[in-house]
């Protein structure tokens, strides 16, 4: 039995009875007023349906499928709103000539409207009115999106790309299939409509009775790719793994920025890249591109595809205006330097030396001492907040030790004006850590570093307003919170 809003109100509008003989009158009222929620048993609905799942509320379910809580009332003529029950069958407004029960999920990279409307059997002009798509664009890895229930299960499926130099006939053959197969499975008017670069699909029979989709609009060699986070965050690492067949060769962008992609031991090809902290919220597209190997039946045809991943703020707050020395903030200074130190982080070399999460660099009771955050927006001397801070600071008086965080080889140490006594250190893949305004410099470059190996001593040297390590992390050439690096294990 559901206890309703309504019936809480009866109970302090009856407060002057017992309660026991209150609560049995309100059962009884609340047995005799129907939920009239959504369909009657039996009843044939006016549109597609949606069935209430756990967690769901009105607003929830308006949000998702983008109509009005009022037009979900209207049409469901429910008596009370505020009363939703588990496998309830909601009608959907707005879906005139839609029949079926409506399922949501998100867009997963590789997804396009002609590759979900292949996958699914949706045509892609119900697959516009189930989602009211204005753009290709909103269909971002990750959005939210609306399908209608398959009463078949899917078979699995063979993806192929049809190369610039081949015909579709020349594809059947190549794969020994019927190149009427893909006409009918692809929704093509014939064998003359398949044009270069389709990812064209043909269902098979599964011999493990499971199906494997991938990403419906690359090439049937890369059978996975994974995003993580999801949605990427300013000032975040992000990872990106490409699981396909050996052999193959990968690049990418992420927002223009060059990504560079390298085998791990199970066999994916993984990117590190970083979120610059400043990056203004939104969508921005990333590609991959690559040639598929010359296993594949795709002749190894070369192949890119964009699409569009959202950025969300890292909600990074605002620290009070910070007094250093004017030539610390003097751009005459701090330019060249700053290009040296992104020139530095931005060499990407081939061999991954960490493993598993990087350990503090500090002792204890530093270890968990931090006086400022990554990310904090700043001002200096009464600036615009133009500035963030780019590294992860420590408490600590001058002397204390600094040691290493993950096996790497030093890039750099010496003095700088801003960073003060700094070291850099290689990681491999793209990821460096760095180590400023210290009191003393324990290693050259060149020098291979263990983790808990001692680097060098905390200091107050460079724009401080106290001693204290200033502590960094570069992933893709730009600098990332060091704080998940010791949190978690990358990648």
């Amino acid at each position: 039995m559901i206890f309703t809003l309504e019936i809480v109100l009866r109970l302090k509008r009856y407060k002057t009875l017992s309660f026991s003989l209150a609560v049995l009158m309100l059962l009884c009222l609340a047995l005799l007023t129907p939920a009239n929620q959504g369909l009657a048993q039996g009843e044939e609905p006016a549109g597609p349906v949606y069935i209430v799942q756990e967690g769901d509320s009105l607003w929830s379910i308006a949000l998702r499928f983008r109509v009005s809580v009022d037009d979900l009332v209207a049409i469901n003529n429910m008596s009370n709103p505020n009363q939703l029950v588990l496998g309830d069958r909601l009608v959907i407004p707005g879906l005139t000539g839609v029949q079926g029960v409506l399922v949501s999920t998100t867009v997963a990279y590789g997804d396009t409207l002609r590759s979900l409307s292949r996958r699914y059997g949706i045509a892609e002009e119900m697959l516009i009115r189930l989602n009211h798509l204005t753009s290709p664009a909103e269909l971002y890895v990750g959005a939210p999106l609306v399908l209608v229930e398959q009463e078949t299960t899917p078979k699995a499926e063979m993806r192929s790309l049809l190369s610039s130099e081949q015909s579709l006939l020349e594809l059947a053959v190549a794969q020994g299939g019927n190149p009427w197969s893909y006409v009918i499975s692809n929704n093509l008017q014939g064998t003359w409509d398949a044009i270069p670069g389709d990812v064209l699909r043909q269902s098979i029979e599964s011999e493990t009775g499971t199906v494997t989709y991938g990403p419906s609009s690359l090439p049937g060699a890369i059978t996975a790719i994974e995003l993580q986070p999801s949605p990427y965050v300013q000032g975040k690492a992000a990872v990106i793994r490409v699981t396909a067949k050996p052999g193959m060769t990968l690049s990418g962008s992420l927002n223009e920025r060059q990504l560079e992609f390298f085998p791990d031991e199970n066999g994916d090809y993984i990117s590190m890249m970083g979120v610059h902290a400043m990056t203004k919220p939104g969508l921005y597209p990333l590609v991959l591109s690559g040639n598929l190997p010359e296993t594949a039946p795709d002749n190894s045809a070369a192949f890119s595809f964009s699409q569009a991943v959202y950025i969300r703020s890292g909600n990074y707050p605002f620290d009070p205006v910070l007094i250093v020395s004017p030539e610390t903030i003097d751009p005459a200074v701090t330019a060249p330097e700053d290009a040296q130190w992104t020139a530095l982080a931005s060499t990407v070399t081939p061999e991954k030396l960490w493993q598993g999460a990087f350990q503090n660099p500090m002792p204890e009771p530093f270890q968990e001492c931090w006086p400022s955050r990554f990310g904090n927006r700043r001002s200096y001397n009464g600036s615009a907040y133009v500035y963030f801070h780019s590294g992860l600071d420590f408490c600590g008086g001058v002397g204390i030790e600094i040691y290493a965080p993950a096996n790497g080889i030093v890039v750099f140490a010496g003095p700088l004006t801003v960073r003060g006594n700094a070291t850099m250190i290689d990681h491999g893949w793209g990821v460096y850590s760095a180590y400023m305004h210290q009191s003393e410099i324990k290693v050259q470059v060149g020098d291979r570093v263990e983790p808990g190996q001692v680097i060098g001593l905390v200091g107050g040297t460079g724009r401080v307003t106290g001693p204290h390590l200033h502590w960094e992390i570069w992933s893709g050439g730009v600098q990332v919170d060091p704080l998940d690096w010791l949190q978690q294990t990358f990648p």
